[in-house]
């Protein structure tokens, strides 16, 4: 049974190169000051901590803050959702420059907000306030992202092209890290603790402004112009779980797998090398931060790959070296101490993962119409992270706490399975795309157990407008 749009006879979109990269850099700097912002939360929690909560046990106020960070995990999913219809109803561009500001937003609050002591409870709730702004802004830039790096991309370039996706979330994972990094060799503990945390929140708030200003001159992509020029409707939640059921499943299968391998080899390895192999913290982190550098590179390259090989051919090369390395390589990273042993295994298991990472936006995009592309990317991809992604290290944690750590190696490559699984019975997708064809989805039938998508093709024509081609011309009628 396989799940896709088939595109028998479409019409192609006439597509114009110029202007595409500095379309995908607007896109792609968004994503990366996005993601740099959900970071440096994560990464500076230890120092502004006591500033939001009242005073009293460092790990009181640790966990409250790593409660306010869950909860911004938890509303992904509603960013998703919304913003996703946001993006179908009203544009990519605008869902995108929507997206950035509730980021700026949330981290100007937060770098603005005065201690407990000076306003009492009001800093921890506009803590989550901006927490919750920004769990929807995270939610909604993937497929808002993901939809628009797929549709503005040159034909038999997109997977090359979208990959870039993943380039700007490692980037900005990187800068958070980096910021982090200079601001302890440059101000002292008593300082960083007193106002510097605050400085990195500046900084995503600015560098968010300018990519809000940027994203307002970014070319609104040609499916969603000629969709909204021929009268289609954006679907919505309703169509969207009606007529395609399956994709949706397929997108949830794909990214489980891909976002619980995603968290385990970029995030929660660092600290299994420190708890479990023994390697010192300042050596995990020059590891982890080698890693993801040489990472942002596998993307283009596998999605170049994916043009030329098929989308299916490569995410096939990640789910299957995901099932049968994962339990090996955490093994042995558990069991050694050489940090050299520690960085290979480490790039390697990111080799396998890339496969995963360049096409997560464009095999997701390509199995859905313009009317519910979004939606249908940015709903169930957020509901995998928010579920699988965020409970993967506390799953490791409280694994390694009752003694049975290497389960969560065995439960790891049991998610990866579930993107196997899916990328069996989705259809080739780089194949009859609806992302290669001007097509108005109309409605989906399920035949006989199959899913297929009944369309409509329209072509602009020079001077002429969007026009039906299988619509008789003046002449005939005369």
């Amino acid at each position: 049974m396989m799940v896709g749009i088939p595109g028998a006879k479409e019409l192609p979109l006439p597509h114009k190169t110029p202007g595409v990269v500095a379309n995908v850099v607007r896109g792609c700097l968004g994503n990366l000051v996005e993601w740099y912002d959900w970071f440096v939360y994560a990464s500076f929690s230890i120092y502004f901590a006591a500033s939001f909560f009242p005073e009293g046990n460092q790990t009181a106020q640790l966990l409250s803050t790593a409660v306010v960070f869950a909860v911004g995990f938890l509303m992904r999913p509603l960013g998703g959702w919304l913003l996703g219809l946001y993006a179908d109803r009203f544009g990519r561009r605008a869902a995108l420059t929507l997206s950035v500001t509730l980021m700026s937003l949330g981290s100007l609050a937060i770098a603005l907000t005065p201690g407990y002591s000076s306003i009492g409870i009001l800093a921890p709730v506009i803590l989550v306030v901006a927490r919750l702004a920004q769990g929807l802004s995270v939610g909604g830039e993937f497929g808002s992202s993901a939809t628009y790096l797929s549709e503005i991309a040159t034909p038999r370039r997109r997977g090359f092209y979208s990959s870039f996706q993943y380039v700007s979330i490692t980037v900005g994972q990187l800068s958070a890290l980096l910021v982090m990094i200079v601001m302890q060799s440059l101000l002292t503990e008593a300082q960083m603790y007193a106002w510097g945390w605050r400085i990195p929140f500046v900084l995503g708030a600015i560098a968010g402004l300018v990519v809000m200003y940027l994203r307002r001159s970014m070319v609104e992509s040609e499916h969603f112009r000629r969709a909204s020029a021929a009268g289609s409707p954006p679907g919505g939640l309703r169509v969207l779980l009606r007529e395609h059921r399956r994709q949706v499943l397929a997108v949830l299968g794909l990214a489980i797998g891909g976002t619980v391998a995603f968290y385990t080899f970029t995030s929660y390895l660092q600290k299994y090398m420190v708890n479990t192999a023994g390697i010192p913290k300042p050596t995990a982190s020059l590891i982890g931060f080698a890693a993801l550098f040489l990472f942002i590179f596998m993307q283009p390259v596998a999605g170049a790959l994916s043009d030329r090989w098929g989308r299916r051919p490569v995410m096939f090369g990640f789910s299957v070296g995901g099932m049968l390395l994962t339990v090996p390589i955490m093994t042995l990273v558990g069991r050694t101490g050489n940090p050299w042993i520690a960085f290979l295994l480490m790039l390697t298991a990111m080799v396998f993962l890339s496969g995963y990472t360049a096409l997560s936006a464009i095999i997701k995009a390509e199995m859905f119409p313009t009317n519910v592309r979004a939606l249908g990317v940015g709903l169930p991809h957020a509901l995998a992270t928010a579920v699988f992604g965020g409970l993967s290290e506390p799953i490791a944690l409280a694994l390694k706490q009752a003694g049975h750590e290497s389960v969560f190696f065995w439960w790891v490559t049991g998610c990866i399975g579930l993107t196997f699984v899916a990328t069996l019975v989705v259809r080739e997708p780089s194949r009859g795309s609806s992302l290669e064809v001007g097509e108005v989805p109309a409605r989906d039938s399920v035949v006989g157990g199959h899913v297929l998508s009944t369309v409509r093709c329209v072509r602009l024509l020079p001077n002429s407008g969007d026009r039906d081609p299988t619509a008789p011309s003046r002449d005939a009628r005369r």
